[in-house]
């Protein structure tokens, strides 16, 4: 099943811990609809503007994943309505363009640069509501002894 013209239901639920720990990740039919959404009005205005692959590392996470890899009990990717974007992985793009991209662009809730430095990302975070008002925070993530903050970048 395809979520949007480039994105797949298989690669939005991909996930080696999931393998790894012989977790379903499975979504309902709210969470697939709201990956149709952030698909479409996110992922794919990013892959037809670049022309190229763009990584999905991370979208659906059912709250038995979230908790394994012990990600945010408030994570909207419990939701379906977040991806992180990582375009290193199939080069052709940097994950700073499509930062910036979706920033000055397209409609989201959330934009997040993911830790790396000040000229690159490791990956990028994006969330979209469908049926609310985005609120189009942009922050930087970023580490201060191992444990993990945000910074406003608006």
């Amino acid at each position: 099943m395809n979520l949007s013209k480039n994105l797949s239901l298989k690669e939005a639920i991909r996930s080696k811990t999931a393998t790894r720990l012989g977790i379903k990740n499975l979504p309902t039919t709210i969470h697939v609809e709201n990956l149709k959404a952030i698909a479409n009005d996110v992922f794919q205005p990013l892959r037809r503007f670049y022309n190229t692959p763009i990584y999905v590392s991370s979208a659906y996470r059912g709250k038995a994943l979230n908790d394994a890899i012990g990600g945010s009990k408030n994570s909207q990717h419990c939701k379906g309505e977040a991806l992180d974007l990582d375009a290193d992985v199939f080069g052709g793009v940097k994950n700073s363009e499509i930062f910036y991209y979706i920033k000055n662009q397209l409609d989201f809730d959330q934009l997040i640069w993911e830790f790396g430095n000040d000229i690159e990302p490791e990956w990028v975070h994006v969330s979209y509501k469908k049926d609310k008002p985005n609120r189009k925070m942009i922050l930087k993530a970023y580490r201060v002894n191992g444990k993990i903050h945000y910074r406003n970048l608006k």
